[in-house]
């Protein structure tokens, strides 16, 4: 099973993330724990400066912009 965790302080960019990611999880049919971390701390950890973050299985894949669902469905591909 997939890890994806969305990064951020529960902005509309984050929601918007995290919406496009179960969306390419939904699409693609395969099995995930999406959650968001919110905590600074935890985020700054990833290395992330700006947010929203996404991170797939302990990689960060994107951070400060909202990807297009494509880019999200190939990562969560690339990272089965």
């Amino acid at each position: 099973m997939l890890s994806i965790k969305v990064l951020g302080p529960g902005c509309a960019n984050c929601r918007k993330l995290e919406e496009i990611a179960r969306e390419a999880v939904a699409t693609l049919g395969v099995a995930a724990e999406i959650s968001k971390v919110t905590d600074m701390q935890q985020i700054v950890a990833y290395d992330v400066l700006k947010t929203p973050g996404l991170v797939i299985n302990e990689k960060l894949v994107s951070s400060g912009r909202i990807p297009t669902p494509a880019s999200v469905a190939e990562w969560i591909r690339a990272a089965l």
